[in-house]
């Protein structure tokens, strides 16, 4: 990971919004489930994340859009539900670039 692109995903994780809004999503993935249960988490965690941050909608697609320009996330629309999936080389990349 070149410097221009660590400081965007730095970027991107300095806002609390959107801190909070990528540990939730990382956290949802690391949890093992099959794919089907996988994609009803994910789907409530986008949902959730309204409701918990009691924040708007615009507001949290704005955040997930930033997070998905940093190359932390990636997003996928399955009807009404917005999928949200961390994308870990990312943050692998950025660990390794920071503890060395």
């Amino acid at each position: 990971m070149d410097s221009k692109q660590a400081a965007k995903v730095l970027k991107a994780l300095s806002h609390p919004n959107r801190l909070e809004i990528y540990l939730s999503i990382a956290k949802g993935e690391q949890e093992r489930f099959a794919v089907k249960e996988l994609h009803a988490k994910e789907c409530c965690v986008v949902s959730a994340l309204i409701e918990n941050l009691k924040i708007g909608a615009p507001t949290v697609s704005h955040h997930l859009k930033e997070l998905v320009n940093a190359g932390l996330i990636v997003t996928e629309r399955q009807g009404k539900f917005l999928i949200a999936r961390a994308v870990p080389e990312t943050w692998t990349e950025v660990n390794t670039l920071l503890l060395g």
